[in-house]
């Protein structure tokens, strides 16, 4: 198995790193219960409409809210949203606020606060700019009510409101919606259970909540994203450790209470130990995928596309990444296994690798040495494999690569680089989805392919749009499916997205801490702790 990191670290450091931090929570809040928490990377981009990032996603969950929301059962449910209502014609929607929603700075929430939030998010979001196609205009009523007119009817307006991820339509203040999509916002004030200390805030070091004692929440008990968001403990702060072995020593030494991803070559370190228990808390689990820069060489090329999903076996990845069959299976399905519209097709393009296929299509495409630039992040340990088992991949089948190593929240501002590799572009890049992320051809924003419009690689391929159009203005069962198939086809043999296989991560706790909800996405309402 490749290792993820450096675990060699000196008791001293380790023992000096967790007493400083144990120094800064003491003078932060005195009395306050607080939990602290290890996540999955630091935070640096605090704007969850421009990026898809998970980080930035986790952030807006704990200080902004959405209209509607998923539920553990995949149902979608009322959130900020008192009711919404359905004309005879099915071509409007009135969406009415609840009582007692209040900004962080005091102001009530207003129905033009929530159309101006719809109107930006929809920009960036790839199911959100399918549903504005579809969309006559968007008004307030009142205060309290807002409506939504269609051209024709489609259930699509419920589903992008109630979309869990990338990214999801959090309603902040119209003078913060009305920035323009294209940049980043300067104020953090949402509505949502806790507030953004600004003031403790350290990019990718250190991120404070605190508890918003104005929040009402809903009375329904919580279930997935949707219900209850009641808060049980006073302050939140995630902070980022040196590395693995780090973070678990302090876990067990009670410095810190949650790590959201345990390494999997590192769980004998705290299953089984007392005062701690391990936990896979999503248990839909996740996509890996790898993308190529269609905009340049050499990926701008449809053949050596191919030739390096060829090239690039599942299996050897899952290995690497996982290493334990308990946690990984290879899956050649875009919108995941065992979903609606799972998928078989392509599977020969993925799950094993295939060399000599690979070097046949260099041949073919008079591949010239131009250098891959795979990005690799390396302070995300189930991210740290993938570029190094898709560079060795290449190399046998006989690319030219360059490995570039950074930190994760560094590949996430360098994959936006639209120029060439040699001009501090990129060619590959990896990262993964939650399942529920990537379940249809709509959700899945992946697979959008409408060129400087799409996600990072840009793929322009205007029969996946058209056949995503049909998609959307179809309620049909049957042809839905069809169309996913088509959709999939394409996406396989245009290199839009490369799945990788799908796997889950066990978190590790303090059993101080109770009331942890199942889901996709790490949320700190309804948790409780026990003592300070």
């Amino acid at each position: 198995m490749i290792a993820f990191t450096n675990y060699k670290v000196r008791p001293l450091r380790v023992l000096a790193f967790v007493a400083a931090l144990s120094a800064g929570m003491s003078c932060a809040g005195v009395g306050a219960q607080t939990v602290t928490a290890v996540m999955q990377s630091g935070l640096r981009v605090l704007d969850p409409i421009i990026t898809t990032a998970y980080m930035t996603r986790n952030h807006g969950y704990m200080i902004y809210d959405t209209l509607l929301a998923t539920d553990a059962d995949n149902k979608i449910r009322p959130q900020m949203a008192e009711k919404w209502d359905i004309s005879s014609d099915k071509k409007t929607y009135t969406f009415t606020l609840r009582h007692g929603l209040k900004w962080h700075d005091g102001a009530p929430v207003k129905a033009e606060d929530c159309v101006a939030s719809i109107k930006r998010w929809s920009e960036q979001d790839k199911m959100g700019q399918i549903l504005m196609t579809m969309v006559v205009g968007m008004k307030t009523v009142n205060d309290k009510s807002f409506q939504i007119t269609l051209k024709q009817p489609t259930d699509l307006v419920l589903q992008a409101l109630a979309k869990p991820s990338g990214p999801p339509p959090f309603m902040m203040p119209k003078r913060i919606a009305e920035t323009p999509s294209t940049q980043a916002i300067k104020e953090y004030i949402g509505s949502g259970p806790f507030k953004f200390v600004a003031a403790d805030f350290k990019p990718g070091i250190k991120v404070v909540y605190e508890k918003n004692k104005d929040y009402v929440p809903r009375t329904e008990a919580p279930s997935g994203l949707a219900g209850g968001k009641v808060v049980h403990v006073d302050r939140v702060e995630w902070v980022t450790m040196p590395d693995s072995l780090t973070t678990l020593n302090a876990l067990a030494n009670g410095e810190i209470d949650y790590v959201e991803q345990v390494p999997y070559d590192l769980l004998p370190m705290v299953e089984g130990k007392a005062g701690i228990k391990v936990e896979v808390v999503d248990k839909l689990g996740y996509q890996t995928v790898y993308r190529f820069n269609h905009l340049h060489a050499p990926f701008n090329n449809k053949l050596l596309r191919q030739a390096a999903m060829y090239a690039v076996s599942q299996e050897d990845v899952m290995k690497a990444v996982v290493g334990n069959p308990k946690y990984y299976k290879t899956c050649p399905s875009v919108f995941g296994c065992g979903t609606e519209y799972s998928s078989t097709g392509g599977a020969d393009m993925v799950v094993p690798s295939n060399i000599e296929k690979a070097k046949q299509l260099l041949k073919e495409a008079k591949y010239d040495g131009t250098p891959v630039v795979i990005l690799q992040p390396t302070d995300i340990n189930i991210l740290a494999a993938q570029p190094v088992v898709i560079a060795q991949a290449l190399r046998k089948a006989g690319f030219v690569v360059q490995l570039q190593a950074m930190d994760w929240q560094s590949v996430i501002v360098r994959r936006a680089i639209q120029k060439p590799p040699t001009e501090g572009g990129w060619s590959i890049f990896s990262t993964f989805n939650v399942i529920p992320d990537i379940v249809d051809p709509l959700r899945n924003f992946q697979i959008a392919t409408n060129g400087k419009q799409a996600w990072f690689g840009w793929p322009d391929i205007p029969k996946i749009e058209q056949l995503r159009q049909q998609f959307a203005h179809t309620t049909d069962a049957a042809e839905r499916k069809k169309l996913s198939e088509e959709i999939q086809k394409l996406v396989y043999e245009e290199g839009v997205i490369v799945p990788l296989g799908e796997f889950s991560i066990p978190s590790a706790y303090r059993t101080s801490l109770s009331g942890i909800l199942e889901g996709s996405v790490p949320v700190f309402w309804n948790m409780k702790k026990t003592g300070k």
